[in-house]
């Protein structure tokens, strides 16, 4: 079975973008910055970009950097 960890990062890998409610949806994780910290921990460049959604409330747009030179090399 695959760990969140995995579904994520097989998700970030196929240029998608990631919010955190689109985690809990998809994979059933309330800590999606959690997750990325982890993933980063193990050397993947995962940027976030905050976007203004109203009523002064940010939310992460979580995605991998595109250059494969720049990810790991067990990938």
């Amino acid at each position: 079975m695959e760990t969140q960890n995995e579904a994520i990062l097989s998700y970030l890998k196929k240029g998608m973008s990631l919010t955190p409610m689109d985690a809990l949806n998809f994979y059933g994780t309330f800590r999606l910055a959690a997750r990325v910290y982890e993933l980063k921990q193990d050397g993947w460049p995962i940027e976030c970009e905050r976007l203004d959604v109203g009523d002064n409330r940010r939310v992460g747009h979580y995605s991998l950097v595109n250059n494969k030179d720049l990810w790991p090399t067990d990938n």
